[in-house]
């Protein structure tokens, strides 16, 4: 084999591996009507119970669980932009590793910038955030008004 044609495959190879190291995450599934629980928040896992949500309203609203307490806000999503509205909350007395990430929690949420999928899974990024919150969708359930 001529050299050249070596040194061509061995481009068109390469170049097919630096293709495979792209992003996994893809474009937003379509929000409304869909519940979802934290998985992760800053790249640590999440607490299992009591859970944290969110859920997309139609109408662009959001609720879901802080962690403790209840909230809801308004959003809205262009293209795999997000903003989130003043988020508002009950007050309930909570624990203080309970309250603690809660605060995180809902503060990642309304410093949001966008989302995307990766796999089953909703991505959140947030400038309160090293790392996007993770979560995975709540099958069977309809979001809580």
């Amino acid at each position: 084999m001529s050299r050249t044609f070596l040194s061509a495959l061995l481009c068109l190879a390469l170049a097919g591996c630096a293709g495979s190291t792209s992003s996994t995450t893809g474009a937003p599934p379509t929000l409304p009507g869909t519940e979802w629980r934290l998985q992760e928040l800053g790249g640590a896992k999440a607490m299992a119970s009591p859970e944290a949500s969110l859920a997309f309203l139609d109408g662009g609203r959001a609720s879901g669980s802080g962690t403790c307490n209840r909230f809801t806000a308004t959003y809205e999503l262009t293209g795999s932009a997000i903003k989130f509205g003043p988020i508002a909350t009950t007050r309930r007395a909570c624990t203080p590793d309970v309250t603690a990430q809660e605060e995180k929690y809902l503060a990642a949420l309304q410093a949001a910038e966008r989302v995307a999928s990766a796999g089953p899974d909703l991505l959140v990024y947030s400038k309160a955030a090293d790392k996007p919150l993770r979560f995975t969708r709540v099958t069977g359930a309809k979001p809580v008004q």
